[in-house]
C-alpha cells in the first residue's frame, strides 16, 4: 500500500486551512486566474515558505521580469533572497548550453529547446519547490494546442521523477479563451483565483479549489484580499464543524421589566432581532444587554456599519452604560465596518477571530442594512447570515441584530426578511397618545420560552431604558401607525435624575 506524500505548507494560513493543512508534496498543481487576481503573490508566498524551511526553491518566469518580481516582493515587505530566479528576457539573446545562462529570447527559440534549458536548470539546482510563471507564454511558443499539451505532459513526466512540488501559473489566455480541461486532468490539483469588479466599492477577490486528489478540502468559494504581507484568505464558514458545550442560561439586561418580556432574557446561543423605524431605540436596547454583559466581566463585540464609533460611545456613556470604560479595559471591541470595502467572507472571519481568539460572548451587528450592502445577492445574504448565526449558536454566543425599517410612521417595511432566522424578535414602534409621540415595545417571537404578548411603553432617558406597564387600548399596532386611546395612568412620564 503506497504511503501518502507529506503535506507542505503553502505559506498562507487561510489557504492551508482550506486544504486541511497544505499541499501533498512532490505533485504538480495548477494555479489559474485572470491578471491581477493574486497568482504571483501566492506563488511567492509558497516559495518563501520553502526558503524559511531551508529548502532550495526556484521561480521560472517567462512573463515577469526580475525587477517586476522585486517590486511585488517589496510591496509586501519581502526579500527574494534565497529564491533562485530563472528569467526569460527580451533584452539579450543567450542560447548557449552553459547551465549558468538564464536569459534568452523565447519567441526566437523552439519550445523544445526552452523546455530543455528549464530541465537543465532544475537538474542543476535540485529545488524542492518550483513556480512556473506562466503557461500562456508556452502557448505562444507552441502555436498549436496539440504541441503545447504534449510539452506540458512532458514537463509533468519530467517532474514526476523528482521530489519537487510544482505550481504551474496560468492567466487563462488560452487558444480558445476558455479553461483547458486537458490541463486540469494532468494536474494533481487545480486552484482558481477570481477578481470581481462591482458597480461600487473595492474589487472582490475569491478563490476555489477545483480539485485536489486525495484531500478532503473545503469546497466552494472563499473570499480573500491582497494586503501588505500577501494574500489574506478567509475560509468559508461551515457552522456544523464548530461546537462547544455551554450552559443555555438566560442573559439579563439589568432592567427587570425588559428581561421579563423575554422570560428572563435571551438564552446563550440564541440570536435576537431588534426591528423598528429609525430613532425608536433599537441600538439602545441592544446596548443595554451588552453593557450588562461587560459588567459581568464578559468580552463583547460591536460591528458598527451605520453610526460613528465616537457617537455610539458618547451616547452609551450619557446613559450610564460605561462603554468607554469597557473599551479602555479591553472587554469591548467596536469595529467600524465599511460595507463597500469588505466581503461577507472577511466579515465572517472577523467574527470568528473575535469569538475564537478573544472569547467574545456577545455580538451586536448594527445594522443588517449595512451588512446587506456588502452582499449584492439577497439569497446568498440570507444563507451567509444563517450560517454565521448557526456558528455563533454552536459556541453559545448571544447575538443581537439591528434591523432598521423604512419610514418613521405609516406602513413600514424592511428590504430584508430575516425574522425567521432569528430566535427572538423585538418589535419597536412609535405611537401617539395625548398629542405626544411615544415608543412601544412588544415581543413577536421567542423560541426559547413562553414570552409576554403585551404591548409596553419604552422610555429612554439619561438613566437608560425603562419599560412601562402593559398598554391595552391600542388601534393599528401592526400597521405601523398605532394609536393609544386608553387612560393616562399606564403611560410613563419623565423621571428625576435621582429616581
Amino acid at each position: 500500500m503506497a504511503l501518502s506524500p507529506p503535506i507542505v505548507s503553502t505559506g498562507n494560513v487561510g489557504f492551508d486551512a482550506i486544504l486541511r493543512g497544505g499541499l501533498p508534496s512532490s505533485r504538480l498543481y495548477l494555479l489559474e486566474g485572470a491578471p491581477g487576481s493574486g497568482k504571483t503573490t501566492l506563488g511567492l508566498q509558497f516559495l518563501l515558505e520553502g526558503v524559511a524551511a531551508g529548502e532550495s526553491v526556484l521561480y521560472i518566469t517567462l512573463s515577469e521580469t526580475s525587477e517586476e518580481l522585486e517590486s511585488v516582493a517589496h510591496s509586501h515587505g519581502w526579500s527574494l533572497h534565497g529564491i533562485d530566479l530563472f528569467e526569460f528576457s527580451s533584452t539579450e539573446h543567450i542560447l548557449s548550453g552553459e547551465h549558468e545562462q538564464s536569459i534568452l529570447h523565447p519567441w526566437e527559440t523552439e519550445l523544445g529547446d526552452t523546455i530543455k534549458l528549464i530541465e537543465r536548470r532544475v537538474d542543476q539546482l535540485k529545488p524542492r519547490r518550483l513556480v512556473f510563471d506562466s503557461l500562456s507564454e508556452m502557448r505562444l511558443l507552441a502555436q498549436d494546442p496539440l504541441r503545447y499539451r504534449r510539452q506540458v505532459l512532458a514537463l509533468k513526466q519530467y517532474f514526476a521523477g523528482r521530489d519537487i512540488t510544482v505550481l504551474l501559473v496560468d492567466d487563462l489566455t488560452g487558444f480558445s479563451g476558455e479553461r483547458d480541461n486537458h490541463l486540469h486532468s494532468l494536474c494533481h490539483g487545480v486552484v482558481t483565483l477570481e477578481r470581481l469588479t462591482l458597480d461600487f466599492g473595492a474589487a472582490r477577490r475569491r478563490l476555489q479549489v477545483q480539485k485536489l486528489r486525495g484531500v478532503d478540502f473545503i469546497a466552494g468559494f472563499h473570499d480573500f484580499t491582497i494586503r501588505k504581507g500577501g494574500l489574506e484568505v478567509y475560509p468559508r464558514l461551515i457552522a456544523a464543524t464548530h461546537h462547544v458545550p455551554f450552559d443555555s442560561e438566560p442573559v439579563g439586561s439589568g432592567v427587570a421589566e425588559l428581561d421579563n418580556l423575554l422570560a428572563g432574557g435571551p438564552l446563550r446561543g440564541t440570536s435576537t432581532l431588534v426591528t423598528g423605524p429609525a430613532g425608536s431605540g433599537k441600538t439602545t436596547v441592544a446596548l443595554t444587554y451588552l453593557s450588562a454583559a461587560c459588567a459581568r466581566g464578559e468580552n463583547c463585540t460591536i460591528y458598527e456599519f451605520d453610526e460613528r464609533i465616537a457617537t455610539l460611545i458618547a451616547r452609551g456613556d450619557s446613559m450610564g452604560m460605561r462603554l468607554s470604560h469597557y473599551v479602555a479595559n479591553g472587554q469591548l471591541v467596536i469595529q467600524q465596518i465599511d460595507p463597500a470595502e469588505i466581503s461577507p467572507g472577511e466579515f465572517a472571519w472577523r467574527v470568528r477571530t473575535e469569538v475564537e481568539t478573544r472569547a467574545s460572548r456577545m455580538i451586536v451587528v448594527d445594522s443588517l442594512n449595512g451588512y446587506m450592502a456588502a452582499m449584492p445577492q439577497e439569497q446568498q445574504l440570507i444563507l451567509q447570515i444563517h450560517e454565521l448565526l448557526s456558528y455563533l449558536s454552536q459556541l453559545g454566543v448571544v447575538t443581537f441584530l439591528i434591523n432598521p425599517q423604512h419610514g418613521l410612521v405609516g406602513s413600514m417595511s424592511s428590504n430584508l426578511n430575516i425574522s425567521y432566522v432569528a430566535d427572538s424578535v423585538i418589535l419597536l414602534r412609535f405611537f401617539e397618545a395625548q398629542g405626544r409621540l411615544r415608543k412601544a415595545m412588544s415581543i413577536l417571537k421567542h423560541r426559547s420560552a413562553p414570552h409576554e404578548d403585551a404591548i409596553r411603553e419604552l422610555r429612554i432617558d439619561a438613566q437608560g431604558v425603562r419599560v412601562g406597564e402593559p398598554l391595552v387600548h391600542f388601534r393599528g399596532v401592526l400597521t405601523g401607525t398605532p394609536e393609544y386611546f386608553g387612560a393616562d395612568m399606564p403611560l410613563m412620564e419623565e423621571r428625576n435624575r435621582g429616581d
